[in-house]
């Protein structure tokens, strides 16, 4: 008889990832287990947000520490922000988004970011006042709560980015019915994550370095696509980019030494994982 797996304890993982992230926020460790710079095995926040496409003047523009090296992708390039929107930015980490956002959609607009991260949120806060006195904007507002939960009244934002997030949560659905919930009529969701090309191996899928590194939690690129339109969301659009993940990842760091060690012989974790860009409309 083939034994049935241990289904993960949803609680257990939330606490796993908050507490590894609040070491990167509180500069306890540069990375979540080992020397890279950021969950994702990033060596340079700086050259990786130069990699996914983030231009010279938006990182510069940033109060220090935003961007912390925590992206695998470039949302608030896919969003086209308009001025006068309201934003909201699921795991918004230092603020790395949510500023650059903040500007585009201009002092009549608002960017709202949310973390589970105690320290995160604290920091990205810290990092407001920077910002505010370096662009004399004043709408920014970072919020204390679970993505799959969020602290945003219904029908309340225009556009719902987030960066390399999703595939952590343990409830994915949820957080698709919580976009859903949140976006006005004829909002839109413009993300970036990591998702699967195939299976891991069960090995690689219970490994705490796997999850805690964006990995384990990230589920087949079809099942994204399901869940987005069980929610409800229509004119999806889904865009691979594997060549991020090599851009990524420090091959080097500890963490993703460990991550390798459950791979079959010569192959790399990105023969497995895709960065994953991700389009989709609230109907009115």
């Amino acid at each position: 008889m083939t034994k049935r797996r241990k289904k993960p304890d949803p609680d257990s993982t939330r606490k796993t990832v908050r507490e590894a992230y609040a070491r990167i926020a509180e500069k306890k460790t540069q990375g979540c287990c080992a020397s890279a710079a950021s969950c994702c095995g990033a060596s340079s926040p700086e050259a990786l947000a130069q990699a996914l496409g983030y231009k010279d003047a938006e990182i510069a523009a940033l109060p220090d520490g935003a961007n912390m090296g925590l992206s695998c992708g470039n949302p608030t390039a896919l969003a086209a922000l308009q001025p006068g929107e309201t934003l909201l930015d699921l795991g918004s980490g230092g603020g790395l988004d949510v500023f650059i956002a903040a500007q585009k959609v201009g002092p009549t607009g608002r960017a709202i970011g949310v973390d589970m991260t105690p320290e995160m949120v604290e920091k990205a806060r810290r990092n407001t006042v920077a910002f505010r006195d370096r662009t004399g904007l004043d709408n920014v507002d970072f919020r204390l709560g679970e993505i799959e939960h969020l602290p945003v009244a219904d029908a309340s934002v225009d556009v719902i980015i987030s960066n390399c997030v999703i595939n952590l949560s343990p409830d994915k659905p949820q957080v698709w019915r919580e976009m859903f919930r949140v976006l006005k009529p004829g909002g839109r969701v413009a993300l970036s994550d990591l998702a699967l090309q195939r299976p891991l191996p069960p090995a690689l899928r219970q490994s705490v370095e796997a999850l805690v590194g964006c990995i384990a939690g990230a589920v087949l690129v079809g099942q994204t696509q399901s869940m987005a339109r069980a929610a409800g969301f229509t004119k999806l659009a889904l865009s691979e980019n594997a060549q991020a993940i090599e851009k990524m990842v420090d091959w080097s760091d500890p963490l993703y030494s460990a991550i390798l060690e459950h791979l079959p012989p010569g192959v790399r974790p990105a023969d497995y994982v895709t960065s994953l860009d991700v389009s989709a409309v609230k109907p009115r």
